[in-house]
């Protein structure tokens, strides 16, 4: 792996040569490693390599031509700020193939901590302020410039409408024992597809969305536990900030884990809630549309639904999309999503009167 590594930094032009190399072992697609070099005056540097997975993500030019003109926008914008650097090689890409189309990139290395979840309201406070500070740097970047490199990622009308075509063709003869949890999305298809309807009619403002709002990928200062930078950008693309949000606070305010087999552990957690949305609307609230911090509430709604029926839907195609530890896991992963969106529904003006509150301050 020396050799490899070796080979890989020179491509990208790496001043010095390699003092040691460590595998980063959380992170479950791509192959990650902190390389660090010793420069001439003796200094050391320590960079990101990344093989990348092309098997999990089959367009990776466009990914990373999406990554670059992201970070090289808040880069100049905000030159005093910590920022992700890519680095390039003489032809002017941010990625290099290597031997047996090994797919190769290099970052700067920020030393930090994560957290995978968190009750202190502080660091959930944290959190919402550095995924709104990472909208409120892209306030004035054109997102419709970015390739979608998932098609129709977040339109929940789609994503319901292939539930239902799914369940009506019932290839594995599991639609009769969901049918109260396909009643239930069917009740509120309306409700939760709306916002992603309007976005397709090009009634919402197109943004640079993340797609991947969970607390760990959050990078904070160790001592100061202040947060330092946004990582993982591997799905930004055109998008809505509201389903940042939404899909922030449904994984951050749920009182359980995602896959938690007892429902009646499964409630939004107010607090938690108030604190990710005093974080996230303090940086947005003056690039956000006020029609955008109006719907804070649906979009956490709606992502919530959509991601219950994207389970439901592997359910019942024979569970092919997502990794399942046991029979079962993705029906299991749909009652707990739906559980905690019938508890966003129920608190719904309650959660509306938080936002209110917060912008009101």
């Amino acid at each position: 792996m020396f050799n490899t590594l070796k080979s890989v930094g020179e491509k990208f032009r790496l001043k010095g040569s390699i003092y040691s190399y460590d595998t980063i072992t959380h992170g479950n697609i791509n192959s990650t490693y902190k390389v660090t070099y010793v420069e001439a005056d003796n200094s050391l540097k320590s960079y990101l390599f990344q093989k990348v997975n092309t098997v999990v993500f089959k367009n990776p030019i466009e990914i990373m031509e999406n990554i670059d003109r992201v970070t090289t926008h808040i880069r100049e914008k905000y030159p005093d700020q910590v920022t992700l650097h890519f680095h390039h090689i003489d032809s002017g890409e941010n990625y290099y193939i290597g031997d047996e189309d090994y797919f190769w990139r290099v970052r700067n290395y920020v030393e930090s901590v994560t957290f995978n979840s968190s009750d202190d309201l502080s660091i959930i406070q944290s959190t919402g302020e550095a995924f709104g500070h990472f909208q409120m740097q892209l306030s004035d970047f054109d997102g419709s410039v970015l390739h979608e490199t998932i098609k129709d990622f977040h339109y929940t009308k789609k994503r319901i409408d292939k539930l239902f075509e799914d369940a009506e063709k019932d290839e594995y003869g599991r639609a009769c024992e969901v049918a109260a949890e396909l009643e239930y999305i069917r009740s509120v298809k309306d409700m939760a597809s709306e916002l992603s309807v309007r976005f397709a009619n090009g009634e919402l403002p197109v943004r640079v969305a993340h797609n991947d709002t969970k607390a760990n990928n959050v990078l904070f200062d160790r001592i100061t536990k202040r947060p330092l930078i946004v990582i993982d950008l591997d799905t930004i693309m055109p998008g809505m900030g509201m389903y940042d949000f939404g899909d922030a606070v449904r994984f951050i305010a749920n009182t359980s884990v995602e896959d938690e087999p007892d429902i009646s552990k499964v409630f939004f957690d107010t607090a938690k809630f108030r604190a990710f949305a005093r974080g996230f609307i303090g940086e947005v609230k003056d690039s956000f549309t006020q029609e955008e911090i109006d719907n804070l509430v649906l979009a956490s709604f709606s992502i919530t639904v959509e991601l219950a029926s994207r389970f439901l839907d592997d359910y019942l195609t024979g569970d092919k999309y997502f990794k399942c530890n046991y029979p079962g896991h993705n029906l299991v992963r749909t009652r707990c999503q739906l559980k905690l969106a019938k508890d966003i529904k129920r608190k719904y003006n309650e959660l509306q009167w938080i936002i209110r509150d917060i912008i009101e301050s």
